[in-house]
């Protein structure tokens, strides 16, 4: 049975009306599309490590060559993360992620025509902007589709759609490469989003805390909540509660104000420290591993563990902070990151012998880290309100780029230092991480019974 929401002339606090109501099968269903578009975006961050050695012999160009190439896509999603959050808290969170898949998508298909560094290098910028802008948008959409006290579930289930994504591109590579090419693989990755951004046209609405910010779009909003359970009366107008505080077109200053100051120094440095850490493994381990002796397949059976570490820990942290809140699985995750890199100092690495342990311990540690990374989107999204939330939730994703990026450049020093030394900067920045989200205030609430 539907419930009436407010009567004529009676104001209706539209955050207080959803997050006081059910997640109903249709706001699961706008989750999972904007899930599906994170898909692709994981595909994109990807697609281009899977075509390197490909790239390399028909171009005939070395390895290093490609260290800039990547800084740049990281570059790109660094700018394109703060700028699609302005663009979602001011011209609308829908129309910013589809443009953004728009982008990512025709990006990868142009690349399967360049014949160039160079111009792989622009395309990888402009690809690296979509994908940047798409993370934010569509986690502030699942935020705000859902009640409060699922939204952690909603937003991390989302987040977690990038290493999905990832390992979608990585099963599509091992089919499509040695039969038809990387022309055909980033044919592929850019063709698929690009027919999905049609699904998102036809099928997603915008949200609805963000429609109840404009008056001119009540018919719109009404609509909307109908389909997810709740009636409006004719003559009733929409509020968004003390969220109205924040004024429009100030976002960038608004994430500072002293109410939300601490909370956005803790959410950037703990993006940033994160990032440094997730990236290190991303783009480094394996040459980490084979610079100890190991051969490739043992090198990339490391990432492959590290991966479905993580899946599994980001199941088990978003039941946690549905459950605790948010601070306590954050921490206590960010501190075994910590200890399982440094565990992984005494599983003595050996180019023969039984490397289970050392496969394990790195899974273990891409469980934990994870976990953190992809909840501290969740945390973003809670903290910030709809006016600036978009920003707020792109621009601390724009603060881990900027990790990746020194993770990215660093790399290389850090490895010639030794696996201890590796380990050790893993170590440190989940500890610094969980520092960071400990300065947080504002952490999601838990669900106790």
């Amino acid at each position: 049975m539907q419930k009436q929401a407010g009567s004529i002339a009676q104001p209706i606090d539209v955050s207080l009306l959803l997050d006081l109501g059910p997640w109903t099968a249709y706001q699961k269903a706008l989750t999972l599309l904007a899930a599906l578009a994170i898909i692709f975006d994981g595909f994109d961050i990807q697609i281009l490590g899977f075509a390197i050695p490909s790239i390399m012999r028909d171009w005939h160009v070395a390895r290093p060559a490609f260290g800039p190439i990547t800084a740049l896509g990281l570059a790109g999603m660094a700018v394109g993360s703060p700028f699609a959050g302005f663009c979602g808290d001011r011209f609308g969170r829908r129309v910013t992620l589809i443009g953004c898949v728009l982008l990512f998508s025709a990006a990868t298909v142009t690349t399967a025509f360049c014949h160039s560094l160079f111009q792989l290098g622009v395309l990888r910028t402009l690809a690296g902007i979509g994908v940047g802008g798409a993370l934010p948008n569509a986690g502030t959409l699942t935020a705000e589709f859902a009640p409060m006290r699922r939204r952690a579930l909603a937003v991390t289930l989302t987040v977690l759609c990038v290493p999905l994504g990832g390992m979608v591109a990585g099963l599509i590579a091992a089919r499509v490469l040695p039969a038809l090419g990387w022309h055909a693989l980033y044919l592929i990755g850019g063709a698929a989003p690009l027919l999905f951004a049609l699904v998102l046209l036809t099928a997603l609405p915008e949200s609805p805390r963000y429609l109840a910010r404009f008056p001119e779009r009540r018919g719109e909003l009404a609509a909307l909540l109908l389909r997810m359970g709740h009636c409006v009366a004719a003559g009733s107008f929409f509020d968004n509660g003390p969220e109205r505080k924040i004024e429009r077109g100030r976002n960038l200053r608004a994430l500072w104000i002293p109410e939300l100051f601490r909370d956005t120094a803790g959410l950037w440095l703990a993006c940033f420290a994160c990032m440094i850490g997730v990236y290190l493994v991303f783009g480094w381990l394996p040459a980490m591993l084979t610079a100890q002796g190991l051969d490739l397949a043992t090198a990339s059976s490391g990432l492959a563990a590290y991966n479905f570490g993580g899946v599994l820990g980001v199941l088990i942290c978003a039941a946690a902070v549905t459950v605790f809140g948010s601070r306590g699985p954050l921490l206590w995750a960010s501190a075994g990151g910590a200890a399982a890199a440094l565990a992984l100092m005494f599983v003595h690495i050996a180019p023969r012998g039984d490397h289970t342990l050392l496969i394990a311990g790195i899974g273990l540690q891409g469980l934990f880290v994870n976990a953190v990374q992809t909840t501290i989107f969740a945390l973003a999204s809670h903290v910030y309100p709809t006016p600036i939330r978009s920003t707020g939730v792109a621009c601390a994703a724009a603060a881990g780029r900027v990790g990746g990026i020194a993770s990215s450049l660093g790399g290389a020093a850090i490895i010639q230092a030794g696996s201890g030394s590796y380990l050790a900067v893993l170590a440190a920045a989940m500890a610094v991480t969980g520092v960071c989200l400990a300065i947080v205030r504002n952490h999601c609430p838990g669900n106790k019974r």
